[in-house]
């Protein structure tokens, strides 16, 4: 139902609404905003309309949302009747999606009693019903679909050619000169090299937050505001009403980008439909990597080390937001569990396996109680005796970390290469029954329904198999190509050759996992025993004809028992 020219009258108010996206920018300088604003205005004024109100949306597309906040407010306006028109270049400006755009005018625009005019397609509601609005935004969909599909042509050809997709990250900017190059932006670079040293040196992630809160460093997202930057290459994190505080989410973020080693990663998301915002992890396959592209604010050997260490060492924070060095570290010799820190009421701290605490589902008959204090003093003796087997028989330690390293790489791919053969053989079992079910099913033993059953589980099987497959062959590549050097393990063992008290770092950079065995009594005396796996190199056996000495660790523990340490190599 349409209002009559003197109920035009009683509202002369309209409102103007631009909007202009990456794509509309596409059509040329025709559909900026202000061209946008000075034709609807020059209209607006033609129909009578006396007053009139602009809402503009810029750079936002039309496609994937109606969800734009100029928008959103002057469709909150109307609901409460402060105008009694819309003015639009287009219909494609209200947006691209035809279920979406139909629906406000063929609905909303008509019960609300609001005159449409789209100047471009010659529309006005108050001149009568125009057949082809439906079929306007059924081509407006089509455009932006083909827009998409363009634009997703285009950035394949970029990203596979070795070209950014996106913004630089935090810590770099585009070179003024050329877009598709990142230089080093030093304020900024400070913060992510201070973030890396802090974490190098044994800071946990939420410590490192703190401490940049404290220091008041403006956040990535404050920063690029600050520093004019559009977008902060996706690191800034949720939004949050000061300016400094750093989220724990935030530094995460920033220690696990590998374009601070001067790579350019290409691909790392996807997104299902054009209509969809969402983007999705994409698989390991499909992702593109160029090293070396631009120049590193972090040396790629220090980001690999950090990267191994996240990944070793996911420990939990105790109530003041610090972490135990050894938690994450300690795995119970009969269950595999890791152990957990607990500080009792007079201030003792100590490790026990939880599967010795649940009840009547007791996994472990043992709790494998080790105190900090005696584990402490057991692990530096271990890493001073290795220092000196290091330092004193160099070549023989060297030729020790070799055969083990590559024993322990071989066991694993041997291990992965069973499960493969398994695997396989069973994929074959399975394409021969397939076979004789379609036989039994040609030939009417087997019903329609019951093979369409059976063959459905049979293909699923098959698809998780060969998802198996695919993994273990990546896990076997992966091993196959890591560079297992002893020398390298020789360099950062040799730097603690004069320690005095452990560090979280030490723990990290040395050891893989320490396995606590339950206190026992040998000969009499009551004994514990820990084996010590360093990292890439496992458990490593001093010669015993070699004269260097066994720790001799006696420390008063619980109930003024006295605990003696029990070496690996004497177990």
């Amino acid at each position: 139902m349409y209002r009559t020219k003197n109920e035009i009258k009683c509202c002369d108010v309209a409102f103007l609404y631009e909007r202009l996206s990456r794509d509309d920018e596409l059509e040329g300088e025709s559909n900026s905003i202000a061209n946008q604003k000075k034709l609807l205005a020059k209209v607006a004024k033609e129909k009578g309309y006396t007053k009139i109100v602009h809402f503009f949306d810029d750079g936002i597309s039309g496609v994937t949302t109606m969800d734009r906040p100029e928008f959103n407010r002057m469709m909150e306006q109307l609901e409460l009747g402060k105008a009694s028109a819309v003015f639009v270049k287009d219909l494609s400006r209200l947006g691209r999606n035809y279920i979406e755009v139909g629906r406000l005018t063929e609905e909303f625009f008509p019960e609300h009693n609001i005159r449409l005019v789209s100047v471009s397609d010659n529309l006005d509601t108050d001149e009568g019903e125009n057949d082809l609005t439906p079929i306007r935004n059924l081509f407006n969909e089509w455009y932006a679909r083909d827009i998409s599909k363009k634009r997703r042509i285009s950035n394949k050809i970029k990203g596979s050619s070795g070209l950014p997709l996106g913004p630089p990250p935090y810590g770099y900017i585009k070179d003024s000169d050329n877009p598709n190059c990142w230089i080093i932006d030093e304020e900024a670079a400070n913060v992510v090299r201070k973030i890396f040293e802090m974490y190098h040196s044994g800071l946990g992630t939420f410590q490192i937050a703190v401490a940049l809160t404290e220091e008041k460093v403006l956040t990535p997202s404050e920063y690029a505001k600050k520093k004019g930057i559009k977008k902060a290459g996706g690191t800034s994190g949720k939004a949050h009403t000061n300016p400094y505080h750093w989220g724990q989410s935030t530094v995460i973020k920033i220690l696990t980008k590998q374009e601070y080693c001067g790579d350019l990663i290409n691909f790392k998301t996807y997104s299902k439909s054009y209509k969809n915002k969402k983007r999705y992890i994409n698989d390991a396959d499909n992702i593109l990597i160029f090293k070396d592209v631009h120049k590193p604010i972090i040396d790629r050997e220090l980001f690999e080390e950090i990267q191994l260490k996240r990944g070793k060492t996911r420990k939990r924070p105790m109530a003041n937001g610090e972490k135990n060095m050894f938690s994450g570290l300690l795995v119970c010799s009969d269950c595999g569990s890791n152990l957990n820190y607990h500080l009792s009421s007079r201030g003792i701290s100590s490790f026990c396996c939880p599967g010795s605490n649940q009840g009547k589902r007791k996994e472990c008959f043992s709790a494998h109680y080790v105190r900090m204090d005696f584990l402490e003093e057991v692990v530096l003796a271990e890493i001073r005796r290795l220092t000196k087997f290091a330092g004193r028989y160099e070549d023989l330690f060297i030729k020790t970390v070799s055969e083990f390293s590559r024993d322990t790489l071989q066991s694993q791919i041997s291990a992965y290469q069973s499960e493969i053969r398994s695997l396989t053989a069973r994929d074959r079992e399975l394409d021969r029954i397939f076979e004789r079910l379609y036989e039994d099913n040609i030939s009417g033993k087997i019903p329609d329904d019951r093979f369409a059953k059976m063959s459905v589980n049979y293909n699923n099987e098959q698809k998780d198999i060969h998802k198996k497959l695919k993994h273990l062959g990546n896990l076997i590549d992966e091993l196959s190509g890591k560079e297992i050097t002893a020398e390298k393990f020789v360099k950062a063992i040799k730097k603690y050759t004069r320690v005095k008290k452990l560090t979280p770092y030490m723990l990290t950079e040395l050891i893989e996992k320490i396995v606590v065995y339950p206190a026992e009594k040998v000969d009499g005396v009551r004994t514990q025993r820990l084996v010590i796996y360093y990292n890439c190199v496992g458990a490593i056996d001093i010669p015993t004809e070699l004269p260097i000495p066994e720790p001799d660790i006696v420390m008063n523990t619980r109930k003024g028992v006295n605990l003696t340490y029990l070496p690996a190599a004497t177990a």
